[in-house]
């Protein structure tokens, strides 16, 4: 429920700042002046956006977790959960347009929230089709000391040719 006014407040000076952008005119207005001024809300929104992430996810506390694909022969994916410290905090299930855009290098945030500095346990659980076309669960699981930095991770989801096997890992990203 805290979170929810920092987001008000931003929506209304989303609005305020908007009124003060466009101020209303009895004359139509040309194209030129349409596409300059939807060019500036659409500044104003990411600017704002922005912001409302620097305030709800301070560095000092921000854990941000993405998934990323390397896979197509070993591996079809299905579905990821995700746990932090015993908690389930995400669960994605992904269609075929969203695995595709994945295998083509997309990387999706799958999570950002806030922990505390100290050491945590970050737990991913995946599910899709195998090698062989049967089901197939897995899970990669890490302990990280979270400072006053940033924490980002990446799960990684990769063909090994040498094992005939996906390999499922999360790796820290330095920053």
């Amino acid at each position: 429920m805290t979170q929810r006014y920092p987001q008000m407040a931003l929506h209304g000076l989303f609005v305020c700042l908007l009124l003060l952008v466009s101020p209303v005119q009895a004359q139509p207005t040309t194209t030129d002046e349409t596409e300059a001024l939807k060019q500036q809300v659409l500044e104003l929104n990411r600017d704002l956006l922005i912001l409302e992430e620097e305030l709800l996810y301070p560095a000092n506390s921000q854990v941000a977790v993405y998934l990323s694909l390397d896979v197509g022969e070993y591996f079809a994916l299905d579905a990821v959960k995700l746990k932090l410290d015993d908690e389930f905090v995400a669960s994605e299930l992904y269609t075929p347009k969203q695995v595709d855009a994945l295998m083509r290098g997309g990387i999706q945030k799958l999570y950002l929230g806030n922990i505390k500095s100290g050491q945590h346990e970050i737990s991913a659980f995946f599910t899709g089709i195998g090698p062989q076309g049967q089901p197939y669960k897995r899970a990669a699981s890490v302990t990280v000391d979270k400072t006053t930095a940033p924490l980002v991770l990446e799960l990684r989801i990769v063909d090994s040719t040498s094992k005939l096997q996906p390999v499922f890992d999360i790796k820290q990203w330095e920053l």
